[in-house]
């Protein structure tokens, strides 16, 4: 750089003599992880990287170093926002390849890339050219100096600024996607996925009201017929897992240690980078969250994250409420199909391996996960009204009379109307599958000879599932039929008893189905 030039020596970054006795170590706390503020420098003086970079090199605010990016014009400047979208703050000039490449930048950075997090200290040595009050007006900076005003200590003083207001935003920001997770969990609270997705958001709360790093667990404490262990119900960071997972197969030894004490002790554990927080609902469900990577807490925010526990507690008791009731029900739905198995004679477990077929079959046809739970909910009772047969025809081990096989057709139209009343989505799909099950694609089915897909689809699909099962079962009137006939009777029906799409399904698909077969044998 050639100083002689008048003006190249205005555009010069000058840091002044400081004052003695000025010391900065107050600010400065331990480093307490690896993380770093991503700094952008912006300008056309090489110079003005080195000095940037020098003065600030020992710099740390909030644990963390600053890491430096360098562009040396306004064009190279966006390929860099791109690659750090992250960045902190940039410390920008103004007259770059043109007078106002820098204030172009700006208008990029913030509509463009929408990007409203990063500080922009705008630094110039040609004020002239971008004056102080209608730069702060018109553009969306957040510090405007002119290069010969910044001395080593109001350079030091701006960037704490600005990353402590970065700071601050990103903090509100982790709290508000926390919030949007707990808001979308709202309209389905009582689904287990959604209980899962409440955790995520309650987690994300935390992480931001202790300002602390991704890594955090959320476990639950489970007793099974099996065992009792601890579950993560939901994680966050290098613990994040998809699906159920054993805490102690997920977490490193030295937390999974930290929670198994807070779950023995039945109390709060805090430390200067850790935290592992125990509540308990009053139904005597556990719950322990840990996070670390965050400075000490005080006892104000101790207090914060105890009294938001609690709350976030009662609404988790709330969700295990609901699904202790939702599965009391599966269990009583089940247990009807079985009642009626066992009345019959049909020993077993038939109900189970038809909702199993059922659910699966639902599944490959193309309904969603949803409508295939219902039906998978729904099926165990298509043979309800069977209560209202007779013993004497309903376990008669030889061929019925046409008398008596009118008596056993009406078991469909007695199951309906034993679950038509309900408003339950689960016992209206059950009404259906009771009444429509014997129908046949043809129209030659009972009992109201409907044909093709006038059959609701959850009949058809219980139909193929029903007797492909009846037909491998043992019952009071045959002996099990082996597979290959039972295959040949599926393709001799196509389109006749079963609707053709379900059955080609079944068949390109046999070896799942099969599966289900042998495990509940």
């Amino acid at each position: 750089m050639n100083s002689d030039n008048p003006q190249e020596l205005d555009d010069e970054l000058i840091f002044a003599d400081e004052e003695k006795g000025y010391d900065r170590s107050p600010l400065l706390v331990k480093e307490r992880n690896q993380e770093v503020w991503e700094v952008l420098i912006v300008d056309d003086e090489k110079q003005v990287h080195q000095v940037t970079k020098m003065v600030l090199n020992d710099f740390i605010f909030d644990g963390k170093k600053l890491e430096f990016h360098s562009a040396f014009s306004a064009t190279e400047a966006k390929e860099l926002i791109e690659a750090h979208p992250n960045a902190a703050l940039i410390l920008l000039d103004v007259v770059m390849e043109s007078e106002h490449a820098g204030l172009e930048l700006i208008k990029y950075l913030r509509k463009e890339m929408k990007n409203q997090s990063i500080r922009i200290i705008l630094r110039t040595g040609q004020p002239g050219q971008a004056p102080e009050k209608s730069v702060i007006m018109d553009y969306d900076i957040n510090d405007y100096k002119e290069k010969t005003e910044l001395t080593t200590q109001k350079l030091f003083t701006t960037v704490v600024s600005a990353l402590r207001s970065f700071r601050d935003i990103k903090v509100i920001e982790k709290s508000r996607n926390g919030l949007e997770e707990i808001i979308k969990s709202a309209p389905t609270l009582f689904e287990l996925q959604s209980m899962k997705k409440f955790a995520s958001g309650v987690l994300t709360q935390l992480i931001s009201i202790v300002n602390a790093n991704e890594n955090a667990v959320h476990c639950s404490f489970a007793v099974t017929k099996e065992e009792e262990d601890i579950y993560i119900l939901a994680a966050s960071g290098d613990y994040a897992q998809t699906g159920e997972q054993r805490a102690r197969d997920v977490v490193p030894r030295d937390v999974f240690e930290f929670i198994e004490q807070a779950f023995q002790t039945k109390i709060s554990i805090y430390s200067s980078c850790h935290m592992t927080i125990y509540f308990r609902s009053k139904m005597g469900m556990e719950n322990v969250i840990y996070i670390n990577g965050f400075q000490t807490l005080s006892e104000w925010e101790r207090y914060l994250v105890e009294i938001y526990c609690a709350n976030v507690s009662v609404a988790f008791e709330n969700i295990y409420l609901n699904l202790e009731l939702e599965n009391t029900q599966k269990e009583i739905i089940y247990t009807m199909g079985e009642i009626t198995e066992t009345r019959s004679k049909e020993t077993g477990h038939h109900v189970k391996r038809v909702a199993e077929y059922s659910r699966l079959l639902a599944l490959k046809y193309g309904l969603s996960e949803q409508e295939a739970e219902v039906i998978r909910l729904a099926s165990p009772m298509h043979d309800v009204g069977k209560v209202g047969i007779p013993d004497a025809i309903l376990n008669k081990p030889g061929p019925l009379t046409d008398e008596e096989f009118e008596v056993i057709k009406s078991h469909a139209g007695l199951g309906y109307e034993m679950l038509k009343h309900s408003n339950k989505q689960v016992l209206n799909a059950a009404a259906t599958i009771a009444q429509q099950h014997h129908e046949k694609y043809d129209g030659s089915g009972y009992p109201h000879g409907l044909k093709g897909e006038i059959i609701h689809i959850y009949g058809r699909i219980t139909a193929v599932a029903d007797v492909f099962d009846a037909l491998c079962s043992d019952r009071v009137y045959k002996k099990a039929w082996d597979l290959d006939r039972v295959l040949d009777f599926l393709l001799s029906q196509k389109a006749r008893h079963f609707d053709p799409v379900l059955v080609d399904l079944f068949l390109t698909h046999l070896d799942e189905f099969l599966v289900i077969k042998e495990k509940y044998t």
